[in-house]
């Protein structure tokens, strides 16, 4: 039997890729154009990959449920996303949020599909997300969760184990903790 492979599970908006906040609530680019990826984002990811970590994006996308975003853009922001940052796989909810499916975040169904798939075991793993759903996901699915604080006018409905200020920052937090069991 195949030992199972530690990873980090991404979220994309507000994590690898700026966020538009108005109003205190962030945004997700809807055009090309306006994707950025975050300066910080490509070193992270580089250092979880040589810290032997499977890097895998989770990322919520009611927009496309909405018919805000074509898939066709999103297609091309998450090639953008593969040219530059060392991702392994790529899991997208596509629904909004009272479809009551199981990928959607807080739930964990994308975190519990790509463990099965890429043989990664949860309980050494790592959430990233910069929402309380992200956190929620990550509890959910078994993980270790790291909540980058962007100060969104939004109550945290989930505690997460470590806040931080940006990927870069979760990335050294994750490279420090890994192999230590869950607190």
């Amino acid at each position: 039997m195949t030992e199972k492979r530690k990873a980090v599970f991404l979220d994309r908006d507000g994590v690898l890729v700026r966020s538009e906040v108005r109003g205190g609530k962030p945004y997700a680019a809807l055009t090309l154009s306006a994707f950025e990826i975050l300066p910080e984002a490509p070193g992270a990811v580089r250092a979880l990959k040589a810290a032997g970590f499977v890097t895998v994006l989770v990322t919520n996308q009611p927009e496309l449920a909405r018919g805000n975003l074509d898939p066709v853009t999103m297609e091309a922001m998450h090639a953008t996303l593969g040219a530059a940052l060392p991702l392994d796989d790529v899991r997208i909810c596509p629904h909004d949020g009272d479809t009551g499916c199981a990928c959607r975040k807080p739930a964990p169904g994308m975190l519990l599909d790509a463990a099965k798939a890429l043989g990664l075991d949860l309980e050494q793993s790592f959430m990233v997300g910069d929402r309380w759903r992200d956190v929620g996901a990550g509890r959910a699915a078994g993980c270790r969760t790291i909540l980058i604080d962007r100060g969104y006018d939004e109550p945290e409905r989930e505690i997460p184990d470590f806040t931080v200020r940006d990927v870069a920052e979760a990335a050294g937090v994750i490279v420090a903790h890994a192999g230590r069991p869950s607190a």
